[in-house]
């Protein structure tokens, strides 16, 4: 079958690779339909996360239909149309019970083979998909496929910062990078009910989305964002950040941006070895600071109404849909933020 696999930073290729079977009775097989690319795949396209053997299929967007199941799964059979979260979750330890599926003590990333352990990935035709019955989410045939592969990662990630900041009737809120993660936090803000949602960002083409969405944009090249938003906020600051980044400028805007006892909320995969601000001064500032991995599981069922009700605007966020022999092209279009791609979907 045809894969993109990773070779080495900037060496995605793609090729013919053996199709996978059934390991364990409680996997299934899914004939992918449509994958994405996410922008935690550019840190493995940057070199900023090691380790992928090469061969690796890349990938962890997909949705797709069932094509065979393990003797121990249940709720699937062949023909159900399906969408996947980015990692396994076996639904019966205690972080899945707890809500925090991204770290179920058996679950696994789709996209991460190394030293010869992991799973491969969905920008493929074809995927394995481990403990099907607890990850896998059936899907209802009217909701549109783009809007549909949003909720296993990108939507379940905005909205889980959004949840993070505690995001209230009321709140005034900023959300830093307007990529698709950002977008969708700002859709979710406003769902939950923010007061103001305030956008920042670079790219001219990611703040008019953020507008449409309901934001009000702010261009980080443009002024100086800090006092623009104190100006706006009595001089105080926002009462939460939601950082859809991943990089030390973020996180020391975030904490500039924010008030007095308010709340950062960072989804941006970070790799740096510190914060850009000490421990003695997030006391001083009563800074709450909440970081870490979407447990999209958790959320995925509760967000199908929501998808459904705002899938054009989620369709619209897919200004790109590729083959697979263009996805090496289009990685490098949405590294290097050109075309104005927002989103990109590969159709095997």
């Amino acid at each position: 079958m045809k894969a993109l696999t990773y070779h080495a930073p900037f060496d995605f290729r793609c090729e013919r690779v053996p199709e996978p079977g059934l390991l364990a009775p409680e996997d299934a097989l899914v004939r992918v339909e449509l994958a994405a690319i996410c922008g935690s795949d550019l840190h493995v396209w940057h070199g900023r996360e090691r380790g992928l053997d090469p061969g690796t299929v890349m990938g962890h967007e997909f949705l797709g239909g069932v094509v065979e199941t393990g003797e121990a799964v249940t709720r699937f059979r062949r023909g159900d149309r399906v969408v996947s979260p980015f990692t396994t979750s076996c639904g019966a330890c205690y972080y899945c019970e707890l809500g925090l599926t991204a770290r179920c003590l058996r679950g696994e990333l789709f996209g991460w083979v190394e030293r010869g352990k992991g799973l491969h990935g969905g920008q493929a035709e074809l995927i394995r998909v481990p403990l099907a019955d607890t990850t896998l989410v059936r899907l209802p045939e009217t909701l549109a496929s783009e809007a549909a592969l949003l909720l296993g990662d990108v939507l379940a990630t905005g909205y889980h910062c959004a949840v993070l900041a505690g995001i209230a009737p009321g709140t005034v809120c900023a959300v830093l990078g307007c990529g698709p993660v950002g977008l969708l936090a700002v859709l979710a803000a406003r769902e939950l009910g923010a007061e103001r949602i305030f956008a920042l960002d670079s790219v001219p083409a990611r703040l008019a989305w953020a507008g449409r969405f309901g934001a009000t944009p702010v261009a980080l090249s443009q002024g100086d964002p800090v006092a623009s938003l104190r100006e706006a906020t009595s001089g105080r600051g926002v009462d939460a950040v939601l950082e859809a980044v991943g990089t030390p400028e973020a996180s020391g805007l975030a904490f500039e941006l924010v008030r007095a006892g308010g709340t950062i909320a960072a989804v941006g995969v970070h790799h740096e070895a510190g914060f850009p601000f000490s421990p003695g001064q997030a006391y001083d500032k009563n800074l709450t600071y909440r970081i870490g991995r979407c447990p999209a599981r958790h959320y995925m069922e509760r967000l199908l109404p929501l998808a459904s009700q705002r899938e054009a605007e989620l369709r619209g966020l897919f200004t790109h849909t590729v083959g697979l022999d263009a996805a090496p092209d289009a990685y490098r279009m949405f590294a290097e933020r050109r075309d104005g791609g927002v989103k990109v979907a590969l159709r095997p």
